[in-house]
């Protein structure tokens, strides 16, 4: 295995729209159910997940988590349509980079130190 990786961005006006740590925050909201576990469970504060939710919301059309209203089993949240649809395209984007970007490692290692 190469020691070079590389990690996909999306860049919208200037600001950081969607990268692997927002894919992976989806990802935990989607399994556990709330942005409360999701952090937990990235060891991540609440704060910082809410922070990450607000702004991926914020740049996108569609809001891409869309919290529940609380009650006896209490709130959460879940991915929406929108989310669930920028989560499968961003993974599929990071595999079609790695595996273009594979063919160049050996060249970088070649010059790296």
């Amino acid at each position: 295995m190469a020691s070079i990786r590389i990690t996909a961005r999306v860049i919208a006006k200037g600001e950081r729209a969607f990268g692997p740590g927002k894919a992976d925050l989806l990802e935990r909201i989607a399994s556990e159910g709330s942005i409360s576990k999701a952090a937990k469970s990235m060891e991540m504060s609440y704060s910082r997940a809410w922070q990450l939710v607000d702004a991926m919301n914020n740049a996108f059309r569609k809001p891409l988590v869309e919290p529940k209203t609380g009650g006896k089993k209490g709130g959460g949240a879940a991915l929406t349509k929108a989310g669930e649809e920028m989560l499968s395209l961003y993974r599929k984007m990071e595999e079609k980079l790695a595996s273009d970007a594979e063919a160049f490692f050996p060249e970088f290692e070649k010059r790296l130190k």
